[in-house]
């Protein structure tokens, strides 16, 4: 039988000490490589996230001060840093887009106010001057020159108040038949008086939209007004429509002038035109496409148009949501 003998307990007190001191330097070395390692970290941290405030800072400074092209190059900060940068490059882009617009659309209007308002000066200065006199001829001039103002003024209203979703409407159950027959009434006169040929062809007669009567049938009346502007005595213009289980067809088709591949993207801008002599002397005032967009698209449709270039005629377009 082997006999053991019990360990020394200044052995094994002396073990313990040296293990405890050993456990203690080590935790106590860990505790200051962590410490110093967190305070790295978090210097490194807060430099990176200073410099992305900084620039966002920078940024918003130039947008403040009217430079809407600064943008905040992107970064890896974590999601919330991603999410903040796209959100700021987003509103910088479409204050960018709402400026230029704002800068067109006011250069545009000095451009179309000038031809009229050159003429009533110019006749005011004569009449002053003896040089014209106030006959009915001129009074005439002067009406058609302040009424072209008027309705330059109504349709730049009209655009604006659909762009900012501020288009007052009545929605309503519309048949197609009766914005046809609405349209059709109001254009026939100017068509027979340009011997101009008008059509209706009707293949959704029953079909029904929910939208504001008065303002869908003044999307086909700026159509079929936009067709008799671009035909000749003896060309046809055909309004159709069609349907099927979801959306509802209206079109307007002539015969005439046609489209350039070139313009078609540009039709539905403000103050667009094609052919710039021949729609001023018939006194449009160049959004008649862009009132039609605006409300097809405050009505939850879209609008195109397509030709196979001049001399071919061209087609309109617009879908709208079918009601059952």
């Amino acid at each position: 039988m082997v006999e053991t003998s019990n360990p020394d307990p200044e052995v094994v007190k002396h073990a313990e000490e040296a293990f405890d001191a050993s456990w203690q330097l080590s935790l106590l070395l860990a505790l200051i490589a962590a410490g110093v390692a967190s305070v790295l970290v978090s210097a490194f941290l807060a430099r990176r996230i200073a410099g992305t405030l900084n620039k966002v800072r920078s940024a918003a400074i130039q947008v403040a001060q009217g430079d809407y092209s600064a943008r905040v190059p992107e970064g890896a900060m974590g999601a919330e840093f991603t999410e903040m940068i796209s959100a700021f490059n987003r509103m910088a882009s479409e204050l960018d887009e709402t400026e230029h617009t704002r800068k067109r659309l006011l250069s545009d209007l000095a451009h179309e106010m000038r031809t009229p308002v050159a003429t009533v000066d110019g006749y005011l200065e004569a009449m002053l001057d003896g040089v014209a006199a106030a006959d009915s001829e001129t009074l005439t001039m002067l009406r058609e020159q302040t009424d072209r103002l008027k309705r330059l003024a109504e349709d730049v209203s009209l655009v604006s108040s659909a762009e900012e979703h501020r288009l007052s409407m009545e929605p309503q159950a519309v048949s197609v038949a009766e914005l046809v027959s609405l349209a059709h009434g109001q254009a026939r006169s100017f068509y027979a008086a340009r011997d101009v040929d008008l059509q209706i062809e009707e293949e959704a007669e029953d079909a029904i939209v929910v939208g504001d009567r008065d303002r869908l049938s003044q999307v086909l009346t700026n159509l079929l007004d936009n067709a008799l502007r671009h035909t000749q005595p003896g060309d046809q213009v055909t309004l159709r429509t069609g349907s099927d289980s979801a959306t509802v067809l209206l079109s307007v088709e002539d015969t005439g002038h046609g489209v350039a591949p070139e313009h078609l993207p540009h039709l539905f801008e403000r103050f667009y035109r094609v052919d710039t002599a021949r729609d001023r002397a018939h006194g449009g005032s160049g959004i008649g496409l862009t009132i039609v967009r605006s409300i097809v698209e405050a009505h939850g449709g879209n609008v195109r148009a397509e030709s196979r270039g001049p001399g071919h005629g061209a087609l309109f377009t617009v879908e709208l949501p079918r009601h059952d």
